[in-house]
């Protein structure tokens, strides 16, 4: 495969995101369509333009994409639709980019939508087959596992992980499309209901809705629109989890790194070219393994730099700028588009106050789901660069 670098170079120049938040009046395809006209707008397009879509979601029933794009007045051409638990959208990103440097089109839309509000209440847990399903454990009880583990392994504590919910709740606040707008304190984070302890309310991603949507083109289709606010697709990788054998340890991301590793191949950089990142902060642990996963800050040591600000908007290296999951919101197939979208902003000089000053690389990591016998779903690493 060619890189990005190459002929077959991918690059964002529109995106388009609704409001996270609950619209439990609304109908998935009208979000979707929302999104979907909004990144038309910014890459100055027209529906006619769009060659191929590919849209992501979870639990929004068959044929969501073309019941989406007919919404946005666009039909009649190839439409596949993604499932890949919460990296669905990011894996539609993925698929759309691998169409592009394949040769097979020269501007297509990736799009991921969620409408979990009238779909889903309580917690996520894994598959019915899965042992830990089994045994009663849902997805905030695997983490809290996790979370103790770290603590019992570098010393981690509660204030800690704490400290990273009320980064992101910070973020959000400052983020005008995020779910939650109010700032709230590490104190308030530990004051907060205990969902499966260690981990509290405020620690732990809400029931959303939404839809976010990027247009990409090929090299020699931006030369020939002539965009200049577009942003490189410097890579995109996807992986999956390998067969679990023994006691594997809890605090190591071993599928985050191999698709971080495969994505920092492509891109022809390393960690430590990353200057903010958007990361699958699922619960605020899930923040912590996955960056110490992605190499961006070493093992064990990821909570007590969040307290000291280091991942903070003007810290060594900001995480999750939009507000993460946490703070901006996780309808489950949008995410992973949505936080491309996070760093498309960021790169451009378009993210207000919560802007990185002088970002020229970012990073998007979504992984998600878990299914019997192996580590995780999916992850998605996809680097960003202007």
């Amino acid at each position: 495969m060619k890189g990005a670098n190459g002929v077959n170079g991918v690059y964002v120049i529109g995106v388009g995101m609704t409001a996270f938040g609950k619209h439990p009046d609304r109908l998935a395809a009208d979000l979707a369509a929302e999104a979907i006209l909004g990144a038309l707008d910014d890459a100055g397009l027209r529906t006619v333009d769009i060659e191929a879509a590919w849209v992501g979601h979870v639990f929004q029933g068959m044929a969501m994409g073309q019941r989406g794009l007919g919404a946005a007045g666009i039909s009649g051409l190839p439409i596949t639709n993604v499932e890949n638990a919460c990296s669905s959208g990011s894996t539609a990103i993925y698929q759309a980019a691998m169409a592009i440097r394949a040769g097979a089109h020269d501007i297509v839309l990736a799009c991921g939508v969620e409408l979990l509000s009238t779909k889903f209440r309580g917690a996520l847990a894994p598959d019915e087959t899965d042992i830990e399903t089994q045994i009663g454990l849902t997805m905030p009880a695997v983490y809290a596992m996790r979370a103790r583990r770290h603590m019992e392994q570098y010393g981690t504590t509660p204030r800690m992980l704490a400290a990273i919910a009320s980064k992101n709740k910070f973020n959000a606040s400052l983020n005008p499309l995020a779910q939650f707008k109010k700032p709230v304190s590490v104190d308030e984070v530990l004051a907060g209901r205990m969902i499966a302890d260690p981990l509290h309310l405020h620690e732990c991603a809400p029931v959303s809705d939404g839809a976010a949507a990027v247009v990409m083109v090929s090299a020699g289709k931006l030369a020939e629109l002539g965009r200049t606010r577009a942003v490189r697709l410097a890579a995109s990788a996807l992986r999956s989890g390998k067969m679990e054998v023994g006691l594997p340890d809890m605090t190591v991301e071993d599928l985050t790194w191999r698709t971080a590793e495969a994505a920092y191949q492509e891109a022809g950089l390393g960690p430590e070219a990353i200057q903010l990142a958007e990361v699958h902060d699922c619960f605020s642990i899930a923040e912590a393994t996955r960056i110490e996963g992605l190499r961006l800050y070493p093992r064990g040591e990821y909570p007590a730099r969040v307290e000291r600000g280091e991942a903070s908007l003007g810290g060594r290296l900001p995480v999750n700028t939009s507000g993460g999951l946490l703070g901006k919101g996780h309808p489950l197939g949008a995410t992973g588009v949505a936080q491309v979208i996070e760093i498309v902003k960021q790169l451009r000089g378009e993210a207000g106050a919560r802007q990185v000053p002088d970002a020229k690389v970012g990073l998007a990591h979504c992984r998600g789901g878990k299914a019997r016998g192996v580590e995780g779903t999916a992850c998605t690493v996809n680097i960003l660069t202007v």
